[in-house]
Formats: structure tokens, sequence, C-alpha cells
């Protein structure tokens, strides 16, 4: 009987259209907000982050990204491993080569970076589509992994060519390198997933994605009542490697602290957070989070069931893991193709009409 908007009277348009109509959903945002801020960061401890937090809020971000340009834009792509490697490279230089500049501005200028660099990538999606830009966007993958691997100054020369993050301070807390403290990583990153999914909510409800999701519906119909596809396609990809150029550059410096190409940013990365958005759902930012949840958290719990409670080899649960997400992705694309934001909506809708037939 508490979801309910009976009494939750609207006087203005804005009010009406607002993210949250129902009070609530804002109510319940409100408090979500509150305990991420300040209750987990003095709950937190090693474990809990590198475990699932710092993988779950890195990950939401690249997910927002992608879902930016597949699920609000109709553009596939499997190059996101790759953009996230333009984003962590982008860092490194930035960091080794401006050591006194402020590490909030090394994230953000790879993002731009890498916004740059997909743009570029994303010119042939003006002539093609489909499964040929699939096939596009899987080639600048393995480019930019054979690119990062191959030349030198990217990795600055080092013999054994993997880069490290040097250690850099904001307010006098380091918050990359081998002395930071749980918390502090934990509030920098949820920082950047609050500042970024409030953008990419405001951008798919503005007119910029009005364009985006009409071409993902029609884009010959879309190009006919004024939508520019070149301007359209190119901000969608630009916008999208934004978002995951950060969470590469995040990647990197504040959770892996070293990484190498290859290993890092190949091809399973692309499919990992290709999954997320096909289990999250397509076009939802709140599908984003619940498709970098479940691919974070279902590892784990794996892990500790099979692993630790049936004593299962480790190589065994990993397939055992592949195996469900295999299932889960067929499943989601036959039955529910919208995935968990679907599911949700579907929860709440009945919850709103609870106990009343249906």
């Amino acid at each position: 009987m508490l979801y309910r908007e009976a009494g939750d009277f609207k006087t203005t348009y804005a009010k009406d259209q607002q993210t949250f109509p129902i009070a609530f959903d804002r109510r319940g945002y409100f408090l979500t907000l509150i305990i991420a801020f300040l209750v987990v960061p003095f709950l937190v401890n090693d474990y809990w982050l590198n475990a699932i937090l710092l993988p779950f809020l890195i990950y939401s971000i690249a997910a927002m990204g992608l879902n930016i340009l597949t699920g609000y834009c109709g553009q596939v792509s499997l190059g996101s491993g790759g953009f996230m490697a333009v984003g962590a490279y982008a860092s490194y230089k930035l960091m080794t080569s401006f050591p006194d500049l402020n590490m909030i501005i090394v994230v953000l200028l790879s993002g731009g970076i890498t916004a740059l660099v997909g743009g570029l990538f994303g010119l042939p999606s003006l002539r093609i589509k489909g499964f040929y830009l699939a096939v596009v966007t899987l080639a600048a993958q393995f480019f930019l992994v054979w690119l990062f691997n191959k030349v030198p100054w990217f990795y600055n020369y080092s013999a054994s060519g993997q880069i490290s993050a040097p250690e850099r301070e904001i307010l006098g807390y380091a918050v990359t390198g081998a002395n930071v403290l749980p918390w502090v990583s934990y509030l920098f990153c949820l920082s950047f997933v609050f500042v970024l999914a409030w953008g990419a909510r405001n951008l798919t409800r503005g007119a910029n994605g009005r364009k985006w999701m009409a071409i993902r519906d029609m884009d010959i119909a879309a190009e006919i009542i004024g939508v520019d596809p070149l301007k359209t396609k190119l901000t969608a990809f630009a916008v999208s490697s934004f978002y995951i150029g950060v969470a590469g550059a995040l990647l990197f410096s504040v959770y892996l602290g070293a990484v190498e190409v290859g290993e890092a940013f190949g091809i399973s990365k692309s499919f990992l957070i290709l999954f997320m958005v096909i289990i999250g759902g397509l076009g939802s930012i709140f599908g984003s989070f619940a498709g970098a949840a479940f691919m974070v958290l279902m590892p784990v719990l794996l892990k500790n069931i099979m692993v630790g409670q049936f004593g299962w080899a480790i190589d065994l649960a990993a397939h055992f893991e592949f195996v469900i997400v295999g299932g889960l992705i067929v499943f989601f694309l036959i039955v529910e193709p919208h995935g968990f934001a679907q599911l949700w909506s579907i929860a709440k809708e009945k919850l709103r009409l609870w106990p009343f037939p249906h």
C-alpha cells in the first residue's frame, strides 16, 4: 500500500516528467545515495572493495557508455575493450608526462581522448550498420590492442610492456599507488559514477537522446524528419567512448594499478561489457547498473558456493559461469529482450496495483 502515486500531485510539466514521478521512488533514490556516500565508506574493507565495489562501479560506467551507443542509438559495437585501453593508456601518458596534473582532470582528459578515437572509428557507421558495423568495431578492438602492444612509446619503452600507475593524491589522500585507503578509492569512483549517471540520464531524456532513439528505431524516417545522421551517430560514438574511456582510466589507475593490454583489455572485456548491457537491459540506465551488478556478483557467488562449499575445482566453476551467462543471454533475448530493467519495471507496475487483480 506504500507504493502509490495517489495524493502525489504535479503542478508543472517538469515535475510530471521527472525521472522519479512517484514519491516512494524519490525517497528510495535519495536514501540509496545517502547510504552509498555516507555509510558504505565506513564499512568498506579491502575484500569488498576489490572483489565487488570497485569492479561494479567501474563496469557500470562502461556499461552506461555502451548502452548509450547500442541501447539508445542502435549502433552495435564490439570494441569496448579497445576503447577502455585507450582510456587507460591515455591516463598513463598524462600521469607520467604531467606529474602535477590533478587526477580528476587526468580521468576526464582520458575520456576526452577516447571520445576522439571513438568518433574516428564511428565514421563507418554512416555507410554500414548491423553485422558489418559490429565487424568494424571488432577490427578496432584488435587494432588498438595491437597498437598498444607494438608501439613502445605508449608504455614508455618499458622492457616488460606493462604500464603501472604512479601515485597521485587528492586533498592529501592517495587515490592511486600502493598506499590507497579503501574508502578513498571507493568515493573517488563513486563520485564519477554519480556524475556520469546523472549526465547520461539527462542526455537520453533530452534532444540528443530523442535523436539517438529516432536513428535506432528507423534511421531513414529520422533523416526525413530532420535528424542529421552524421552528427547524431558520431555524437553517440563520442559520448559512448568518453564513458568507456573514463572506465578504462579508472580500471587501470585506481583498481588494477598495473596492466598489460592483451590481458586486461582483450576481446573478452568487450564481450563482458556487452553481456552486461544485454542482461541488464538495452536502452536503460538502470539496466546498466543491474547488468554490471549481476556480472560482478555472479562469479563471486559461484566461487563461494562451488569452490568454498562444494569443493569444486576453480576452473570447473569458471566454465560453469560461462554456461550460466550463455544461458541467461539466450533466455533474455527470447523471453525478455529488455533484460532486468524490464522485469523490474513490470514488478513495480504490479506492486502499484497490489492487492487488486491485474
